[in-house]
């Protein structure tokens, strides 16, 4: 059974335990949760469903909606879905981005995590997606391929693909 699940004041030990274990971030994936003591939880959770909604943002930031990919019930990773783009997130960061539990890698979620962050991003609407990565990470490559994404361009090291989600 999967399972993409919008973060929310309920969200408990199981994802802040997988929050933990996905770390800091790498290849471009920022987990800013990592670094959230347990006791302040809630008050990370509260933060980011006012930035999905705009509240409270800074002016670099825009807003963005944080999913949790459960399966079998149980959570594996983290994705994003950014509502539009500022000229940095043009760049780097576009629009979705999404890490799988190092635990739980290796056995498809990640394709399953972006083809579920594609049917989101159409719900709110966003017909083009833009998806980056390191030019390196061929896992990542690999999984926005087989969701229908086209290398615009490669440019520092980052690979930069258009998704027609129509």
């Amino acid at each position: 059974m999967v399972e993409l699940k919008e973060l929310s004041m309920q969200d408990g030990k199981e994802i802040y335990d997988m929050i933990k274990e996905i770390g800091p971030g790498e290849n471009g994936f920022q987990n800013r949760g990592y670094y959230i003591r347990n006791e302040n939880f809630k008050d990370y959770l509260k933060g980011n469903i006012n930035m999905s909604k705009g509240i409270n943002l800074d002016i670099k930031y825009v807003p963005q909606t944080l999913y949790w990919l459960y399966i079998e019930d149980k959570p594996v990773g983290i994705g994003k879905i950014r509502d539009y783009l500022n000229e940095n997130l043009k760049k780097e960061g576009g629009h979705i981005g999404y890490s799988i539990r190092p635990s739980k890698r290796g056995k498809g979620y990640g394709n399953i995590m972006l083809r579920e962050l594609l049917k989101k991003a159409k719900d709110k609407h966003i017909d083009k997606i833009l998806i980056t990565c390191e030019d390196y990470n061929t896992p990542s490559r690999r999984v926005i391929e087989n969701n229908k994404g086209s290398l615009l361009d490669i440019n520092n090291h980052k690979c930069r693909y258009w998704i027609n989600n129509l």
